[in-house]
């Protein structure tokens, strides 16, 4: 068994949070089911409310809740549930909170620097889980929550160059292959962090990338793309077969409308927007800090992820790492964490 704080959990693999709707109650539950860490994505939960449009607050905290406890119904026990929420949402407040009073075991907090995730885990049983992508900001974090929190992070996670979703590594840095290998990576947080825990995701595909990682000090892996090819995804099926029909040369780098670089399949709205085309949201539902809105962005990134987990090829934009390509067909959540296991 492995223990982070007073939390026990049987295999060491933390299923990535993936949004909008790619990794909810199903897909989590399943893997926590198995014993590992099933994790929620927090991002726009509840766009399948009625009320998403005109009260998309609300409709997010209360679907966050209801995921939350239909994910613990699912594991029966086993494992732990995780919530992904990015420091760029908005209400990064109020969602934190609802995690931690629906009972949440973990946040892990990322797309920006979580500075302030402690004052929501604090004295809480939910833990306390930042990502990072380099030894520079897991000192900058052990130093801001010693200060302002008298604590240390749980644990950390690290999300090196060969994630999916939005990166935290520069455009040129990814395109010109500056940066550093999850190794590297790894070797530089363990000595800032000495015996936090560490778990290594971007690119960790298979038992040999796993055992890889643990054979230098990392507590666990992180792995995302592989599970949307699971039956317990959350996500449509046409978002699954996108991921198994990859090949190299559709996953390519993107500029997200905040402004970050981000991985994705070039699927036809990609293309259409490499072309020239905007395609400007007719209503903002305000979801991250970070994005300009209106006719400032060429297209809205929620409505373009909501479009594409619910199965629209033409207008979705499907994110994904860079092993996609690896990705022959899908399988039940059990049968790959046991071959990761292997």
């Amino acid at each position: 068994m492995y223990t982070l704080k007073n939390k026990t959990f049987a295999i060491p693999i933390i299923q990535g949070g993936m949004g909008v709707g790619v990794s909810l109650s199903s897909l989590a539950g399943h893997v926590a089911k198995c014993g590992a860490i099933g994790t929620i994505s927090a991002a726009n939960t509840g766009f399948v409310e009625e009320d998403f449009d005109g009260n998309t607050v609300e409709a997010n905290l209360r679907s966050l809740k209801r995921e939350i406890e239909k994910a613990k119904e699912i594991a029966e026990g086993n494992g732990l549930i995780a919530v992904n929420i990015m420091c760029a949402t908005s209400n990064y407040d109020k969602t934190c909170k609802q995690a931690v009073e629906a009972g949440a075991d973990i946040i892990v907090s990322g797309a920006g620097l979580a500075l302030s995730l402690p004052e929501y885990t604090k004295g809480s049983e939910t833990l306390c889980a930042p990502i990072v992508s380099s030894g520079r900001a897991a000192r900058l974090l052990l130093k801001h929550y010693k200060k302002h929190y008298d604590m240390e992070p749980d644990f950390f996670v690290i999300e090196g160059s060969q994630a999916g979703g939005h990166l935290g590594f520069s455009a040129e840095d990814l395109e010109e292959g500056k940066t550093k290998s999850n190794l590297e990576i790894l070797e530089e947080v363990k000595k800032v962090v000495g015996d936090i825990p560490v778990f290594v995701g971007g690119g960790v595909f298979d038992a040999g990338d796993r055992k890889e990682m643990m054979d230098h000090g990392a507590y666990g892996v992180q792995i995302g793309t592989r599970f949307i090819a699971t039956e317990e995804c959350d996500a449509h099926p046409r978002f699954k077969q996108a991921i198994v029909d990859a090949k190299k040369e559709d996953i390519i780098l993107i500029k997200s409308p905040v402004g970050m670089p981000a991985r994705a399949i070039n699927s036809p709205l990609m293309k259409r927007l490499a072309a020239g085309e905007s395609f400007f949201a007719k209503r903002c539902n305000n979801c991250l800090t970070a994005c300009p809105r209106g006719n400032k962005v060429p297209y809205c990134i929620s409505r373009a992820l909501i479009e594409a987990v619910t199965g629209n090829w033409e207008e979705g934009l499907f994110f994904t790492g860079s092993n996609a390509d690896r990705i022959h067909k899908i399988v039940p959540v059990k049968e790959l964490i046991e071959e990761i296991m292997s």
